[in-house]
């Protein structure tokens, strides 16, 4: 296990392959929360993977897609994505992000 707490600020950003920004903000083997940054039209490209995901809108407004349905979430807004669903967004404003997945992403640890 990682940091039991994470305080704001207390965790660096780092780029994403699809231009936007993660940071990690706590981490087990069975859990992971993961900061999303998006400018205004930056996108989450479709993908999937086998991590069940929650996430919540912190802040801003996006189109969300999960297998084929689009909707649009705002601030306090939320969703989740059941194993290997196609899923992706687009920031329609400028946002964050909050998802959680379960278990945690090894991609996402250095």
């Amino acid at each position: 296990m990682t940091d039991v707490f994470s305080h704001a600020g207390a965790k660096a950003w780092e780029p994403t392959p699809d231009g936007n920004r993660r940071r990690v903000l706590v981490h087990s083997e069975e859990l992971m929360m993961v900061e999303f940054a998006f400018d205004k039209g930056g996108v989450g490209a479709l993908h999937s993977h086998p991590h069940v995901q929650a996430s919540y809108v912190a802040e801003g407004r996006f189109e969300v897609t999960i297998d084929g349905r689009s909707e649009i979430l705002e601030t306090g807004g939320s969703f989740i994505v059941p194993s290997n669903l196609v899923h992706g967004v687009k920031a329609l404003e400028a946002g964050r992000l909050v998802d959680s997945f379960a278990p945690h992403r090894a991609d996402f640890i250095d």
